[in-house]
């Protein structure tokens, strides 16, 4: 039970600081463009890492035999998925990509079944099924216009690559520190990314970064939410199913609407706080199971 609720707080902390996140990009993005911005954050993640491992004495040797494992972590989570986020965003909107997010963790029940075998229970479906008229009562019903296609099917490929990214988290060995592990995997996604941004960073106007609102924004990015944001996920996924922990995941909506309101003057009713009944139910049946 403790493995349970410590893991259910990981997954909650990470989900809720990514859904905070969207404020912060909201105002740097305007200075930093999209792709460039997720390779400065993953560089400071990166040095975040490097620093967080020397000092707890990591040990940053990984079997050979694991390898590819990782990489296909930091492929597919870091780099592929966070990348189709951004330009589904910009390329749709708020309301669809909340919605199109939310299939995530019914992805995760999918993959989970077909990789690691994890059994689709009674509870578990309906906890999705909650959670999911939560966010749907939330966000709305969105009216999708033809033009926004290419930016919905981002949008999904964003939601089926988080998800297996977070399946495939399940089977990195126990030995591992996740400190370790998620500093390997953004190592990845720099490497992959560096081709495609290093030609671009002499064209960021340096001046307006040196704001402490952007310099501020571009570390809460790296250190808060990509490098420990990452590390209490990962270590959530270890201590519960991955189908369950996928549900954790609502949170992301529910704190970014509730800040957009907060900080950026965003309307929000009735229906907010009715899908985050919904959604808190669900969640609290995924914890009574386990």
């Amino acid at each position: 039970m403790k493995n349970t609720l410590l893991g259910s707080l990981y997954l909650s902390l990470a989900a809720s600081i990514w859904g905070g996140m969207y404020v912060v990009v909201k105002h740097v993005v305007d200075f930093v463009p999209p792709l460039e911005l997720v390779w400065i954050r993953y560089v400071i993640a990166f040095l975040a890492l490097l620093i967080i491992g020397v000092v707890t004495k990591q040990s940053w040797r990984i079997e050979k035999r694991d390898l590819l494992l990782i990489f296909m972590i930091g492929l597919i989570g870091n780099t592929i998925s966070i990348i189709t986020q951004e330009v589904g965003t910009m390329l749709s909107t708020a309301q669809m990509g909340a919605i199109i997010t939310s299939t995530t963790p019914a992805f995760m029940v999918l993959f989970a079944r077909i990789i690691l075998k994890e059994k689709i229970t009674f509870k578990k479906a309906t906890s999705i099924i909650l959670a999911t008229i939560g966010v749907g009562i939330i966000v709305g019903n969105a009216d999708i216009d033809p033009t926004l296609q290419l930016g919905g099917v981002s949008l999904l490929i964003a939601a089926l690559t988080w998800a297996l990214m977070s399946v495939l988290i399940k089977r990195v060995p126990g030995q591992y520190s996740q400190i370790v592990v998620t500093f390997y995997t953004t190592l990845v996604a720099i490497v992959l990314l560096t081709p495609f941004t290093i030609s671009r960073l002499p064209e960021l106007d340096v001046q307006a970064m040196m704001h402490p609102s952007i310099w501020g924004g571009l570390l809460y990015l790296g250190v808060i939410s990509t490098a420990c944001a990452f590390l209490l996920w990962n270590r959530g996924l270890q201590m519960l199913n991955a189908s369950s922990g996928g549900l954790f995941f609502f949170f992301q909506p529910i704190v970014g609407t509730f800040l957009g309101w907060l900080l950026l003057g965003e309307q929000i009713g009735l229906s907010f706080w009715m899908g985050t009944i919904f959604i808190f139910t669900g969640v609290l049946l995924v914890i009574r199971e386990e």
